[in-house]
């Protein structure tokens, strides 16, 4: 499941949950190939299609496809940025990942904008960019957008046979869609490379040291990046944090999502029936769920609209999960329907036309640097008795999560099973256009499974520093946070000596820097601006709740978790 970071009234894109060395690449420092020379982004205009203001510039920066081969293919990424305000008091560059994978941080220079980023853009020049894959930076696609986003959909908590059936299908086509389209490029969209071209940003920055920001998803690849490259670090904020353990990269992480999120959910229904007066849903947590399987059952036998099922009323109250601010937009919407007024639901749960090719891109991006990272069970019986047995306890979410990352049990293991998808779909091309394509990328495979004998079997980077070789870094964590669960926050500070961890207790929101907890504010600011670092653990009081009739802001409306 992507990860929703929400960053004060802006909120980031697309984020929830996911990294092997690529074919060719690194499982440790030690093995890390010489970074090759990363050139000066010349910046200027930012083009049309990034919507960005005159205020932001924009540039490219060009990166191997295959760190291991630094001559071989490039590609380009898109760099975004705005200028320390205070230029005598500069520090250097902050560079910003909200998640995903799949998300893109663009839009990141306007922060410095906002009340709450302006003695952080004094200092600081903002810099955005899309990861490769995301956006125009070397576009990954792996469906028609169109039959990506195709409505209404179905969800069901305890699928039958038949269901999951349907689904196995979809994701084994899915995976041969991201072959197919894809290639032999397919491999070098993950972690490692992630991390790497982050460094290549930082040389192209012309800073010595990085200076990053990183949330959800972010901190996975920003882990990654200080057990590469230590002594790159000047000061790292991780915001909502992933479990790094390589056991858990990332069918174990998306498992312990479904239990986090069940207890989120269950906190929305115990403050929804606690406002029985004004939603009218029950006065229990059981009467309010049993409301809201009620709309999923109606709606799955009519949808509304004729785009709106159960499928996408599950992926829009996915949100209460993420920030305790849709929580009462959420209720109002489900009384709404539920009472004869669709309009509050629909505003909420329809699909975006305009959105679709963006999407499918953030789906893509997701699912190829999942299935990348790690070695995914490839038998269905161990998904479905994983994933049954969680749903017994966790129903909210159990199965959609695993709908979405069920290609990654149809993912090429070693480019010999990726040989043999392209040589299929190159047969199946015959004559036409782009066959003759897909053999070069048939044969260009053949070549690549040698280097994954020389370098043996791969997995996820086992993050880690030695004392004294990174400098103190700052985590952020909220105590009942569903899309990073808090363990793995403990985790990532026990492999980084000497960071330091700041707890929002009792709190689930998904993304707190710069949010609405002055205390955790506090914190981030001493450290960013001052490089003060809080003990080991220190702990923030828990933000109030919400209240009904609370508005969410414009940027979170668009913040969508995930499919």
């Amino acid at each position: 499941m992507r990860a929703l970071a929400l960053y004060g009234t802006i909120g980031s894109l697309l984020v929830t949950a996911l990294a092997t060395a690529p074919a060719g690449g690194a499982t440790g420092a030690t093995a890390t190939p010489p970074a090759p020379v990363a050139h000066r982004i010349g910046f200027g205009r930012c083009a049309p299609v990034e919507h960005l203001p005159s205020s932001v510039e924009c540039g490219t920066l060009t990166v191997p496809l295959d760190y291991a081969r630094p001559d071989g293919k490039k590609i380009h990424l898109t760099v975004s940025r705005v200028r320390a305000t205070a230029h005598r008091e500069r520090q250097g560059s902050m560079v910003f990942n909200p998640g995903g994978p799949g998300a893109s941080s663009m839009e990141f220079p306007l922060y410095g904008g906002l009340p709450k980023w302006n003695k952080l853009a004094r200092v600081y020049d903002f810099v955005g960019y899309a990861p490769r894959g995301v956006g125009r930076s070397a576009p990954l696609s792996c469906q028609d957008p169109k039959e990506f986003a195709k409505a209404p959909t179905d969800s069901r908590p305890h699928p039958d046979a038949a269901f999951k059936r349907r689904k196995l299908a979809q994701a084994r086509e899915y995976a041969r869609g991201c072959v197919r389209r894809a290639g032999a490029d397919l491999p070098y969209y993950n972690s490692v490379n992630n991390a790497r071209d982050l460094d290549m940003l930082r040389a192209a920055l012309g800073e010595k040291k990085l200076n990053f920001m990183g949330a959800s998803y972010g901190t996975y690849f920003a882990a990654v990046y200080a057990t590469l490259f230590p002594g790159h670090v000047r000061r790292m904020l991780f915001d909502s944090v992933v479990n790094p353990a390589p056991r858990q990269i990332w069918y174990r992480n998306n498992l312990d999502q479904d239990i986090a999120f069940q207890r989120r959910w269950s906190d929305w229904l115990r403050w929804t029936a606690k406002h029985h007066g004004r939603y009218h849903l029950g006065t229990t947590q059981r009467a309010v769920q049993h409301a809201y399987d009620s709309a999923a059952h109606k709606l799955r036998k009519h949808p509304l609209g004729g785009k709106i099922g159960a499928g996408q009323l599950q992926s829009a109250f996915l949100k209460t999960g993420y920030n305790d601010a849709f929580w009462p937009r959420s209720a109002e919407a489900l009384s709404g329907y539920l009472h004869g007024d669709s309009k509050p639901l629909i505003a909420q749960a329809m699909p975006r036309s305009g959105d679709v090719k963006a999407e499918e891109n953030g789906n893509a991006v997701y699912t190829a640097v999942e299935c990348n990272d790690a070695r995914w069970p490839h038998d269905w019986q161990t998904w479905d008795r994983d994933n049954t047995e969680v749903a017994r306890t966790a129903p909210f979410e159990t199965w959609d999560n695993a709908w979405m990352n069920l290609p990654c049990a149809f993912w090429p293991d070693r480019w010999r099973t990726a040989t043999a998808e392209l040589d299929a779909a190159a047969e199946q091309a015959g004559h036409h256009a782009g066959g003759r394509d897909l053999a070069d990328a048939a044969r260009h495979a053949t070549s690549t499974a040698l280097d994954d004998v020389l370098h043996g079997q791969r997995g996820p980077l086992d993050v880690h520093t030695e004392p004294g070789a990174l400098p103190p870094v700052l985590l952020l964590a909220a105590e009942r946070d569903a899309a990073t669960p808090y363990k793995g926050a403990l985790e990532l500070q026990r492999r980084l000596p000497g960071s330091s961890l700041v707890t929002e207790n009792g709190a689930g929101t998904h993304g707190i820097a710069f949010g609405e907890n002055a205390c955790v504010n506090k914190y981030v600011e001493a450290y960013l601006l001052h490089g003060k670092i809080p003990a080991r653990k220190v702990y923030c009081a828990m933000r109030s709740e919400p209240v009904p009739g609370q508005q969410v802001t414009r940027a979170q409306q668009h913040a969508v978790p995930g499919k």
